[in-house]
């Protein structure tokens, strides 16, 4: 019998994030060899897509098209283009928009996350949005739209419907918490994002930070949700010691959502059609 994409869930890694460094875990990759190294690794450990951020030489956070190519080519070289790149064009408090955009233009890469926030922190950046998004779907650049909070999600079901957005699927990302010292998530941080008459996605997954991050992925499987694990957010497994490896986050994820009846699987389940 075929599977139903209904019964499968894309796991992705977000193995380095753009703020902890060797100091917060050794296995903490930077280079392009040790992402590549970890994407192979998470891969086999049931990863269908690694979420990536380059860092310049003092390892700070960077947006640079050469760095990410450099991580791309390592990446797919490794895993044998069995895993999509996601790169991310974050701020972080050091760039605009216009950089933000630049950066995914440059790099054309098979997916990139884009921050509503970032983005769109006002009406005048709509169109430059709307632009770029037309572009990615030319390119076959797949969006992620990372959202904060559900009022985020009802501002961007409004361009949705005002025709900024082409398309009416989407990918989103809930990111349940934030950013703060001993950030710890709870599945429940989820609820505010499908209360009724807030927009219903298509393709939505989840992150979260802290040891619950595996229940929190794990509540959004069974809800029809994807999601996005790994030391970005998270240096915890379930049992609170702390991982080795992003890899063993992935797999230990990867045991929870197979125990509920779902089936970690490729993008397929993901991937938005026309994208």
């Amino acid at each position: 019998m075929t599977e139903s994409p209904r019964n499968r869930t894309t796991i992705a890694v977000a193995p380095n994030g753009g703020r902890k460094t060797k100091a917060d875990h050794p296995a903490l990759p930077l280079s392009a060899a040790e992402l590549a190294r970890a994407a192979a690794e998470c891969l086999e450990a049931g990863a269908a897509m690694i979420h990536v951020h380059v860092r310049a030489a003092d390892g700070s956070h960077l947006l640079d098209a050469d760095a990410y190519r450099e991580a791309t080519t390592a990446i797919r070289v490794e895993t044998r283009d069995r895993m999509i790149v996601q790169i991310t064009s974050e701020a972080f408090g050091q760039y605009g928009p216009a950089a933000q955009r630049a950066v995914v233009r440059e790099v054309r890469p098979q997916s990139a996350s884009l921050a509503l926030r970032e983005l769109v922190p006002d009406d005048s950046e709509e169109k430059a949005f709307a632009e770029l998004l037309s572009w990615m779907k030319a390119e076959h650049v797949v969006p992620q739209i990372i959202l904060y909070t559900p009022e985020e999600a009802a501002r961007l079901s409004d361009m949705m419907h005002r025709g900024l957005v082409p398309g009416d699927d989407i990918p989103v990302l809930y990111v349940l918490g934030r950013y703060t010292e001993k950030q710890m998530s709870e599945p429940a941080d989820l609820l505010p994002f499908l209360a009724p008459g807030l927009p219903a996605f298509a393709h939505w997954s989840v992150c979260a930070f802290g040891a619950r991050e595996t229940a929190c992925v794990t509540a959004a499987a069974l809800l029809g949700g994807h999601m996005r694990v790994g030391f970005e957010n998270n240096l915890w497994l379930p049992d609170s010691s702390m991982a080795a490896s992003n890899a063993e986050i992935v797999a230990a994820t990867a045991a929870a959502v197979t125990a509920t009846g779902l089936q970690p699987g490729d993008t397929t389940a993901w991937l938005p059609n026309g994208w």
